[in-house]
């Protein structure tokens, strides 16, 4: 018998990839599901195994004692709500990105966390991939020395024939490319450099293609962030480019750069300099969200729970860096919009 019980609000394909990680992990499974879709509990069981009670009332699952862990994975507009009732209910959380859609709610969420007591993980799972796992061990290893430029950008053509297109469109449900789509570069940037910002600078375009004359945001922008050790880091979000998804990486550093899986370094003497060496690692090359590694973050997560600490790597503290520069960021290409139109 596994010792924690996790409800699931929302379900959608995130749920269905939240339901198979959680079951699969040692410590955890789901036992819940809310959802404003009448589901039937002996269907929802069959499908994801074990016996699972599904809920239209959020405030019913919240009521039961015999869950110890709310997932969300509702729309970004909602989660911000749902959080702090959650935590107000003494449930441990799981926090599909975005944790909220302005600034104020995160801060809303973060005193309702507090408040409670209790632990939180939020899904920047991109940092317990292999990828960002062997970057991160290179840096850490010197290899790269001191970074000075890096650049992290997100290309995932978020069109018509992807599922999350029918709410991504409207600025009131997704916010804008990069609190969306792109947050998970800007992520991983902090990852890679460091939280210590001291500016941020955003541009932002559209596509003329007609795929995307839906969006009511700019689908395109670009972030040019200046930490306050000097180095600069760049982070583009391109939620409407025709290409195969793309989550590209260059650092470079006083002793070497890295770009996407290969790397050279002046630290192994044996490297030739006319030619990069390649990393053996998984890449990151998929948005579905079956691609990600929810099931190693979920058992970090749970082994926090058991041993009384904080979320190793995506806390809702190392989420809330990461959040407050994407509201920097959307706010400064808010201002260069309205000064291109005079108002």
């Amino acid at each position: 018998m596994k010792k924690y019980n996790v409800g699931i609000v929302g379900y959608s394909w995130a749920a269905g990839a939240h339901i198979e990680a959680i079951n699969n992990t040692s410590l955890a499974q789901v036992t819940a599901v809310c959802s404003s879709r009448n589901l039937i509990s002996s269907e929802i069981s069959a499908k994801h195994g074990g016996n699972i009670q599904c809920y239209t009332d959020y405030s019913q699952m919240l009521a039961n004692p015999d869950i110890h862990i709310v997932s969300i994975c509702s729309y970004p507009a909602d989660h911000a709500k749902q959080a702090i009732m959650a935590a107000e209910a003494n449930k441990h959380l799981i926090i599909e990105k975005p944790i909220a859609l302005t600034w104020d709610e995160c801060l809303t969420v973060e005193r309702a966390v507090k408040k409670a007591d209790v632990t939180v993980c939020v899904c920047f799972e991109c940092r317990f991939s292999g990828q960002l796992q062997t970057i991160k061990s290179v840096i850490d290893q010197g290899l790269l020395g001191k970074i000075h430029y890096g650049e992290v950008d997100y290309y995932h053509g978020v069109g018509p024939w992807y599922g999350q297109f029918r709410w991504n469109i409207k600025k009131e449900a997704a916010g804008s490319s990069l609190l969306s789509a792109g947050c998970h570069a800007m992520d991983a940037l902090l990852l890679c450099m460091g939280d210590d910002y001291d500016s941020v600078q955003s541009f932002a375009t559209n596509s003329s293609n007609k795929d995307f004359a839906k969006y009511e945001y700019p689908t395109t922008s670009v972030s040019i962030i200046k930490f306050k050790d000097g180095s600069v880091g760049k982070v583009a979000s391109v939620i409407d480019c025709l290409q195969p998804y793309y989550f590209h990486f260059h650092l470079v550093g006083s002793e070497g750069s890295l770009l996407d899986n290969k790397f050279y370094s002046t630290k192994l003497k044996s490297l030739n300099k006319n030619k990069w060496s390649e990393l053996s690692m998984k890449m990151l090359d998929s948005g579905d969200v079956t691609d990600h590694p929810y099931q190693v973050q979920f058992e970090a997560f749970f082994n926090a729970i058991e041993e009384n600490r904080e979320m190793p790597l995506t806390s809702l503290n190392d989420a809330l860096k990461t959040h407050k520069l994407i509201f920097e960021a959307d706010k400064s290409v808010s201002e260069d919009f309205r000064s291109l139109i005079g108002s």
